[in-house]
């Protein structure tokens, strides 16, 4: 066994040591619908790569660019090769969040052209943090403190064949990332 791991297209992948050529659009897109949100303690299975699409949805819904929108369906792509860790847990993982920053970076530099400015992540994050806070109400029927935030796609949690979620996703990438650093699968 190496220190790689080998991708749905049959790429071996270093996760410690990534190499942005063997990022792919398609490993990404196949990957995040077969992981689960929540480290899967959730009342019904949905998935990374629906979560990012809706991130995606909203960042268009609010009117932001096209980068911002390919930004939001990217932001959790460290975890195809890197899996999901919950928050509470990360935070106490330097290592693991060094990594994960390092690989977004590489991913935002290579689908994007460069990585987020600082105005950039806190946009993409809000968008996040407002996903996750209807996540929780909905997935857990855990209630959340506060006022729900306001929110302009309307959320269905209906679970879709990952197959349909796989191929959504790479529409909205092809779709967006029109006009900007393109790989073609």
């Amino acid at each position: 066994m190496g220190d790689y791991i080998t991708t749905f297209t049959g790429k071996h992948f270093y996760p410690t040591d990534p190499d942005p050529a063997a990022i792919c659009i398609a490993d990404i897109a196949h990957a995040l619908p077969m992981i689960c949100r929540g480290n899967g303690h959730v009342h019904t299975f949905w998935s990374v790569g629906e979560h990012c699409i809706c991130c995606a949805k909203e960042a268009g819904a609010r009117g932001l660019s096209g980068r911002i929108i390919l930004a939001c369906l990217l932001h959790d792509a460290s975890e195809c090769y890197m899996s999901d860790v919950p928050r509470p847990f990360k935070k106490e993982l330097g290592a693991y969040q060094e990594q994960e920053e390092k690989l977004l970076s590489i991913i935002f530099e290579k689908f994007l052209g460069s990585d987020l400015t600082e105005e950039e992540q806190e946009k993409v994050k809000e968008i996040d943090n407002d996903m996750l806070w209807y996540d929780l109400e909905k997935l857990l029927k855990e209630k959340q403190a506060g006022e729900p935030p306001e929110i302009h796609i309307k959320l269905d949690y209906t679970m879709r064949p990952f197959q349909e979620v796989e191929q959504e996703y790479k529409q909205l990438f092809y779709q967006y990332s029109a006009g900007s650093i393109l790989e073609k699968d």
